[in-house]
C-alpha cells in the first residue's frame, strides 16, 4: 500500500504486483488517476534504468513500454506530489497554513501558547483526558495538557491509568497525579470513563490488550493514538477497530523526555516545543481532526502536519532504526574503533565521532540544514567529506532498504512483540559499559563546547546515512514533512542532544521500547556494513561512486528543510550533562530517567 493512503498504487511502482499493464485501468489500487500515472512513471523510469545498464553490458534490452523518458527524479516528484495532494484536511478550530516543501505543497497547522484560546473549540464535548501508561511518552503529554488545559481555562481532567502495582504509580504521584482527586487510577476504568483515550502503553503490551481496551471505550469517546504500530498488529492480526469511536493519532517527532522540555522551556518563548504529525484514520462524530490537532497544539507542537496511520508508524520505526537511533550508535562505534586505529588518543577519537556528531554538526544542520555542514570545510576537508559521503551512501541505503521493508512487511511488528514478551527472562541489556563508552563520560567531565573538532570524514559518513534515510523514504511516496522530521528534525533537535548530555543509553533508552529494541537490532548492522564496505572502499582506494555527492549537493530535501527551519523556534534543548551532577534540569518524575527496565506486558 502506498504510505499516505489507503489504496495500493506502490505496488505498481515498485514492480511487487503481478497485474499485467492491462489490469492496471482496472485495478483498484489504481483508481486515483494520478497516482496511477505517477507510479506508472516510476516503474517506466525503473525500467529504462534496467534497460540501458543491460545495454551496457552488452545485452539486448526489452523496450520500455510507457514513457521511457520520464527520469526517475521526475516520476519520484509526480508520486510525492499525488501522496501530498492527499494529505489535505478540514478544520473548524485552527486555521491552517498552506506551505510549499521543495517542489511539493502540503497544509500544516502552527501551533504556539497563543493558540491555546482554540483549544476550547477543539475539545468541545470533552471532560476526561485518560493518559494510558506511564512510559516515554506519557508523562510527557499528560503533562503538558493538564497545564494547557489549565492556561485555556479548560475544566478538563487529566487521568493517568496504570495498574495498582506499576512501579510507575509513584513517578505519577510525583507529578501531581493522585487517586484521591480522581487523575489517577486503574486501566480499565479510566479507559471506559474517558472522552479520549491517549494510550500510550508499550507497543508490545497494546497488542497483547488491544481488544479489551477497546471494548471498554464508551461509543463516541476518541482513541488517541502516539504511534501507528497498533494499526500494523490488527492489520497482521485481520481486524479493524469499533465503528462507533473516532481513531486518531498525534505523534510527537522526539521522544517523551524532550516533548516535556521543549514545552518547559517554551512557556518563555512562545511555540517552543516538538513537532507533531497527526491523523484521523476514523471520524464518527465528525470532529475527530480538530480533536487531533487540538492535542497536537497541546502537547506543545510548533507545527502539526497530517499524515496516516500507515505512514507513520511506517516512517517511524523505519526511522528510529536508521538516522535517529541505530545508524547513529553503530556509526560513532565503527569511526571510534577506525580513529584509533590511526593512532588518535582514546579521547581524541571520542570527540571525532560521538561528539563531532552531537556537537557541531547537529547544531549546524539544526539551524542551518546539511550542506551547511559541508560548506563549512576548506577545499581540502571537502574532499575528506566527498570521499567519506561516496563511500558511505550506498552501503547505508542497502540497510535502510532492508528495515524499510522489514517494517512494511510487519516482520519488524512481530520481531518487536515476541521480543516483549520475551523480556521476564531476557530483559533489555545495558548499553553503555563498553569501553567507548566510558571514556565518553570522562570526555564530557572535561568538555569545552568550542573546542569540539569538526571532522569532515565524520561529517561525510554521518550526512549520507541520513540522506540514505531520506531517500528510502521519498522512494517509498513519503511527504517532505515527514521526512525532514522524521530523518532530520528529530535526530539533531530532540534526539543527539540526550547523546551528548550522558552518552548513547541516556538517548536510546528513554525512547520507547520499540525504539531500544531497534536500535539494538540494527545498530551492529550498521557498524559492520560502514566498517567493511565504506571504510574498505576509502583504505583501498577504490575508485568511489561520484555521482552521490554531487546529487547531495542539488537535493531538493535542503529546500524542503528549508521551508521547516523557518518555523523551527529559536529555543535549543537544554538537559543537563552527567558533568553536572548538581543539576536535574530535564531529569527526574516526569522528565528523563537514568535507569531502565523492560517488563513483560501484563495480560
Amino acid at each position: 500500500t502506498l504510505p499516505g493512503s489507503s489504496t495500493a498504487t506502490s505496488c505498481v511502482a515498485y514492480e511487487c504486483c503481478s497485474l499485467s499493464d492491462a489490469s492496471l485501468s482496472r485495478c483498484n489500487s489504481c483508481i486515483n488517476t494520478s497516482k496511477m500515472q505517477a507510479s506508472m512513471q516510476l516503474r517506466s523510469s525503473a525500467a529504462a534504468s534496467k534497460a540501458a545498464a543491460r545495454k551496457n553490458a552488452g545485452a539486448v534490452a526489452p523496450a520500455p513500454r510507457v514513457a521511457p523518458r520520464v527520469s526517475v527524479r521526475r516520476a519520484q516528484l509526480a508520486l510525492l506530489q499525488a501522496v501530498a495532494a492527499e494529505h489535505d484536511f478540514n478544520t473548524t478550530a485552527f486555521e491552517k497554513e498552506h506551505v510549499k516543501f521543495a517542489d511539493t505543497e502540503e497544509y500544516i497547522v502552527r501551533g504556539g501558547r497563543d493558540k491555546f484560546k482554540n483549544l476550547p473549540k477543539a475539545f468541545q464535548g470533552i471532560k476526561q483526558v485518560g493518559v494510558i501508561g506511564w512510559g516515554s511518552q506519557a508523562p510527557a503529554q499528560a503533562q503538558n495538557m493538564r497545564e494547557s488545559f489549565a492556561e485555556a481555562g479548560l475544566d478538563i481532567k487529566v487521568t493517568i491509568g496504570l495498574r495498582p502495582d506499576s512501579p510507575s504509580v509513584s513517578e505519577a504521584e510525583a507529578c501531581g497525579f493522585s487517586r484521591a482527586d480522581g487523575t489517577l487510577g486503574d486501566v480499565f476504568d479510566v479507559v471506559s470513563s474517558s472522552d479520549l483515550v491517549v494510550l500510550l502503553i508499550s507497543d508490545a503490551a497494546q497488542a497483547k490488550l488491544y481488544p479489551r481496551m477497546l471494548a471498554a471505550m464508551k461509543p463516541g469517546a476518541t482513541l488517541g493514538l502516539s504511534h501507528g504500530f497498533l494499526l500494523g498488529v490488527m492489520k497482521n492480526d485481520g481486524v479493524d477497530f469499533r465503528k462507533d469511536i473516532n481513531v486518531v493519532l498525534v505523534a510527537p517527532k522526539g521522544m517523551g523526555p524532550s516533548v516535556r522540555r521543549l514545552y518547559e522551556q517554551g512557556k518563555s518563548v512562545n511555540g517552543a516545543g516538538i513537532n507533531c504529525s497527526f491523523a484521523v484514520q476514523q471520524d464518527y462524530t465528525g470532529t475527530a481532526t480538530d480533536i487531533a490537532i487540538g492535542w497536537a497544539i497541546a502537547v506543545g507542537a510548533p507545527f502539526a502536519f497530517y499524515t496516516t496511520l500507515e505512514s507513520e508508524y511506517k516512517s517511524d520505526i523505519y526511522g528510529e532504526r536508521c538516522i535517529l537511533l541505530g545508524a547513529v550508535h553503530g556509526m560513532v562505534e565503527a569511526l571510534f574503533r577506525r580513529y584509533t586505529r590511526m593512532g588518535m588518543s582514546d579521547e581524541e577519537a571520542f570527540k571525532h565521532s560521538v561528539e563531532c556528531i552531537t556537537g557541531p554538526i547537529s547544531r549546524t544542520i539544526s539551524t542551518q540544514g546539511m550542506l551547511a555542514v559541508y560548506n563549512m570545510f576548506d577545499e581540502t576537508g571537502k574532499k575528506v567529506f566527498a570521499d567519506a559521503y561516496n563511500a558511505s551512501f550506498q552501503p547505508a541505503m542497502d540497510i535502510c532498504m532492508e528495515i524499510y521493508e522489514d517494517v512494511a512487511s510487519g516482520n519488524e511488528i512481530k520481531s518487536v512483540v515476541q521480543a516483549g514478551s520475551r523480556f521476564d527472562r531476557f530483559p533489555m541489556g545495558k548499553i553503555d559499559q563498553t569501553y567507548m563508552w566510558k571514556v565518553g563520560k570522562d570526555v564530557r567531565a572535561k568538555r569545552i563546547e568550542s573546542e569540539i573538532p569538526l571532522d569532515p570524514f565524520t561529517a561525510g559518513v554521518y550526512v549520507a546515512t541520513m540522506m540514505a534515510t531520506i531517500e528510502t523514504l521519498r522512494e517509498k511516496g513519503h511527504p517532505y514533512s515527514e521526512i525532514c522530521n522524521e530523518s532530520i528534525i528529530e535526530a539533531v533537535d530532540s534526539l543527539n542532544p540526550y547523546m551528548h548530555a550522558r552518552g548513547v543509553a541516556f538517548m536510546v533508552d528513554n525512547c520507547s521500547y520499540t525504539a531500544r529494541l531497534g536500535s539494538r537490532k540494527w545498530a551492529p548492522r550498521f557498524d559492520y556494513i560502514l566498517e567493511q564496505q565504506a571504510f574498505v572502499a576509502i583504505d583501498n582506494k577504490e575508485p568511489l561512486d561520484q555521482e552521490a555527492m554531487q546529487k547531495f549537493l542539488n537535493d531538493p530535501v535542503h529546500q524542503a528543510l528549508a521551508a521547516c527551519s523557518a518555523m523551527r523556534p529559536s529555543v535549543d534543548i537544554s538537559v543537563a550533562s552527567d558533568a553536572q551532577p548538581e543539576s536535574s534540569e530535564g531529569i527526574g518524575a516526569g522528565g528523563a530517567r537514568v535507569e531502565y527496565r523492560s517488563t513483560v506486558a501484563a495480560a
